[in-house]
């Protein structure tokens, strides 16, 4: 059965374990209990952003992993450029305008579309998004798969709050294929997808393979949507330009602080028509914010400093996933796995034949000890006995060496070792 939780996301977009628990005695209280493993767990987040924070390498810095004068330092910097690309000198944003608007114009321009609407997060702007399609197709089933983030990670929010209804291509960890999505046996009004598929291993498909399955569902009169939270780093497994990929569906959706570094937010980009309705649903859904312009800042200066660096990092990826298949097997682990082993983005998947809990354990060992943070999160999503990590590549990676990674691993199961010592 899969996780409706709804569990946040923490720095390395490593999902947390939604169910911490600590010992506790016959004689607490369920209040008393939960109270400490509250604490248990904040002195546990704390240790950890403490170690990654004061890591001197590591692959990324994730969002979790600053402080609050941080991050209102790099907000400065971006206005206080001379000369100022964002208009630091100008108004503040009232109900979306000035630089929500600048940023709404960009997104468009970027994905070839004729509008886009900022929204404040992007579980808003999908259910607005297949909300307006259903009412313009007259059909409120949506073909998408179960591993996708409306599934995974929105609480079925376009099933509860919009309501419609799902159907799945699919159920492969794999996007689906254009056989698969002629061959569903009723009529959809929308057919959405990931791209790429996170909780598959941020996997995509070939650009053939998407025109066809594209193809596939007009065949079936159907209008496509693309969740494309992490479309800004896809152009090259794709081998295309942001406005060809985007062109090929009649609505995108993309995120600002998974890829670009920013503090939050979302932006809705389609026909003009559509974005002026989404915009009123936006309203209605509670979007309408009074001032948003540090999230419009944020994702702004994410366009224009890490934007043009995600093609580093996706081929800095392939050189970070190949040092860690050859140190898995120096370190003469049992079973491993890098999925994809070629990453078609700069994330993707690492198992191993640990608990969760050791492996947390030995990476915040090794950020404590050596000032390198390696991996982040884990958690035992599959079989007994095997634990996944998801591994983003960023900036602070690139001074990384192949040696840099297989050192560091090292490094890690040294640490995983004296942790199992004895075990079996």
């Amino acid at each position: 059965m899969k996780d409706r939780t709804g569990t946040a996301d923490e720095s390395d977009g490593t999902r947390i374990a939604a169910d911490g628990t600590a010992d506790k005695t016959a004689d607490e209280t369920p209040a008393a209990a939960d109270e400490a493993t509250g604490d248990t767990e904040r002195a546990a987040r704390v240790r950890r952003l403490t170690a990654w924070h004061g890591s001197e390498r590591t692959l990324t810095r994730g969002p979790a992993e600053r402080r609050i004068t941080e991050r209102l330092s790099a907000l400065t910097a971006a206005l206080t450029a001379d000369p100022s690309p964002y208009g630091g000198d100008g108004w503040v944003d009232i109900y979306g305008d000035g630089i929500v608007e600048e940023l709404e114009r960009r997104v468009a321009a970027l994905l070839g579309m004729e509008a886009a609407a900022f929204f404040p997060t992007g579980t808003m702007a999908q259910q607005v998004a297949l909300r307006c399609w259903a009412g313009r197709t007259g059909n409120p089933v949506v073909a998408v798969h179960p591993l996708s983030h409306l599934e995974v990670h929105e609480r079925d929010a376009y099933l509860t709050v919009s309501g419609l209804r799902a159907v799945h291509p699919t159920s492969e960890p794999r996007p689906p294929t254009a056989e698969e999505v002629l061959g569903l046996d009723e009529p959809f009004g929308t057919l959405a997808l990931e791209l790429p598929l996170r909780d598959a291993g941020f996997v995509l498909p070939e650009w053939d393979e998407l025109v066809a399955v594209v193809e596939a569902a007009r065949e079936r009169d159907a209008v496509v949507h693309f969740d494309g939270a992490r479309l800004w780093e896809c152009t090259a497994h794709l081998g295309r330009e942001l406005p060809e990929i985007a062109g090929l569906a009649d609505s995108v959706y993309v995120s600002f602080y998974k890829s670009l570094d920013g503090i939050s937010g979302a932006a809705l980009a389609g026909p003009e028509t559509l974005v002026a309705e989404a915009r009123a649903w936006r309203h209605r859904y509670g979007g309408q914010l009074f001032q948003q312009w540090p999230a419009a800042l944020a994702a702004l200066d994410g366009l224009d400093r890490e934007l043009p660096r995600l093609a580093s990092y996706v081929a800095h990826a392939r050189v970070v996933a190949q040092a860690l298949r050859t140190a898995f097997t120096a370190e003469g682990v049992g079973w491993s796995r890098v999925h994809p082993e070629v990453p078609h983005t700069h994330q993707f998947q690492v198992w191993l034949p640990y608990p969760a809990a050791v492996l947390d354990e030995a990476g915040v060992r090794l950020a404590e000890e050596t000032g390198t943070t390696l991996f982040r999160r884990w958690r035992e999503p599959g079989p007994p006995g095997l634990a996944a990590t998801e591994l983003t590549v960023a900036s602070p990676a690139l001074d990384w060496t192949a040696d840099d990674v297989t050192a560091a691993a090292g490094a890690f199961f040294a640490r995983v070792r004296e942790l199992t010592a004895g075990d079996g």
